[in-house]
């Protein structure tokens, strides 16, 4: 779980803030408070009722895979969303190769560019041993140190303040993980139009440091 969750995994996470350079761009983001109020609302409007709940069920049952891939791929509004869960996916997917056996339809996928970071995910979960609950937890981990990263070479922030800032999310991002497996699939909603903005936006940013 510590594995996945690193920021050593070579899968280019620190390249992307989903949006959140362009929230810093526009003052919505600005300072150690707003950092950590954005990050909370995403948990809790995109992760929460959806994004967490998919992961936890493609990492939990195998069989799925092949539908919610293509449901997480048709939900990513933007082209650098998008963009972004391939290039993860391809990346961990061929991390993964290099370990163990990767699933036909994964290896297809891949080759294809059509694998989203979700279905990488639950393919290095399997081959780790871990569990679902496991997988999640890091799965979210994982995005969250890199907005804190991402929110102190942009805003910027010093360490101490991206420490808080963990403080602050930490148990939220807890109980998004906890109350995921409890999201039966017809409540999931991908609804986060602030979000899905703030990305559009950064397509057309002037100046920038991140992908998405």
């Amino acid at each position: 779980m510590l594995r996945m969750a690193s920021p050593m995994l070579p899968i280019g996470g620190f390249s992307y803030s989903q949006g959140q350079e362009q929230a810093i761009e526009l003052g919505w983001v600005h300072d150690e408070g707003s950092a950590a109020r954005w990050m909370i609302s995403v948990l809790q409007c995109s992760f929460a009722r959806f994004e967490a709940p998919l992961v936890w069920m493609v990492c939990n049952d195998s069989s799925q895979s092949v539908r919610l891939n293509a449901l997480y791929l048709a939900t990513r509004e933007t082209a650098e969303l998008r963009a972004e869960t391939l290039q993860m996916g391809f990346s961990l997917a061929q991390m993964i190769e290099k370990l163990d056996h990767l699933p036909d339809w994964t290896a297809r996928a891949r080759d294809e560019e059509r694998l989203s970071l979700p279905a990488a995910w639950s393919v290095a979960a399997h081959t780790m041993g871990l569990s679902a609950d496991a997988a999640l937890y890091a799965y979210l981990f994982a995005w969250l140190e890199n907005q804190v990263m991402a929110a102190l070479k942009a805003v910027p922030l010093g360490q101490q303040a991206g420490q808080r800032i963990l403080s602050e999310v930490l148990p939220v991002m807890a109980r998004v993980a906890e109350e995921a497996p409890l999201l039966s699939e017809e409540h999931w909603s991908n609804f986060a139009p602030g979000l899905a903005l703030a990305s559009s936006w950064h397509e057309i940013q002037y100046s920038r440091m991140f992908r998405s």
